[in-house]
């Protein structure tokens, strides 16, 4: 699994500070003007091996994330702060097309998945939901970084396999009490989200798609 770039997503404004605490929900999307590599500008693109493929696709007129990742280990950054006790959930859609044949976060050297999502928190500490193409569902690893870099990171394996490859999946996680029962303390604010891919070392490719990442305060919120 790729090592956060901690200096480049960790440091946010007040500005981005989500103030819409009577809206149920909190969507975080693909919306806006396009860069020049083709990303929306809220949308920082960190590249730590090989050669980042990443773009945006319309599917039923929204943008959503398309990934190919052939050899490399790339991600997308998303800078926002949002208070887990008050939107104690997120949610989001994938569709894995492709998955590393021998990726396996339980293995040294075959730690690649086609498609993760990141929650990070204020205190250097990060939760990362995975598809994985070995490991069985409920697989949680511990990938902290000691110093200087301390990050304390737990990988939870969410779905695993390539039974549901080209089919869309939706994750919900309460990351209010993942975050307890991961780091055994209340979580902090989020500070940002992060989608990435790694297949740089089983030499291998993949490719899927992101949709509908939301924050929210209730179950019953999502389901509207």
């Amino acid at each position: 699994m790729m090592k956060w770039s901690y200096p480049l997503i960790m440091v946010f404004l007040l500005t981005g500070y989500v103030k819409a605490y009577d809206a149920p929900t909190l969507a975080v999307g693909f919306d806006g003007a396009l860069e020049k590599n083709g990303l929306p500008e809220s949308w920082e693109l960190s590249v730590r091996a090989g050669t980042s493929d990443a773009g945006i696709v319309p599917e039923s007129g929204r943008p959503i994330l398309h990934i190919k990742c052939r050899e490399a280990s790339f991600s997308l950054e998303r800078k926002l702060t949002v208070e887990p006790g008050d939107y104690p959930y997120i949610s989001w859609a994938w569709k894995a097309v492709r998955l590393p044949l021998l990726g396996d976060v339980r293995k040294r050297g075959h730690n690649d998945q086609a498609l993760q999502l990141l929650v990070a928190f204020e205190n250097r500490k990060i939760l990362s939901y995975v598809w994985d193409s070995n490991a069985p569902e409920g697989t949680v690893a511990d990938e902290s970084i000691g110093w200087p870099v301390n990050l304390a990171i737990r990988v939870v394996v969410v779905k695993s396999g390539a039974a549901d490859a080209g089919n869309w999946i939706t994750h919900t996680r309460n990351i209010y009490e993942d975050y307890r029962r991961f780091f055994n303390e209340l979580p902090p604010r989020v500070k940002g989200v992060r989608i990435q891919s790694n297949t740089q070392y089983t030499g291998d490719a993949a490719e899927g798609y992101v949709r509908d990442i939301v924050f929210s305060r209730s179950l019953q919120a999502l389901a509207k």
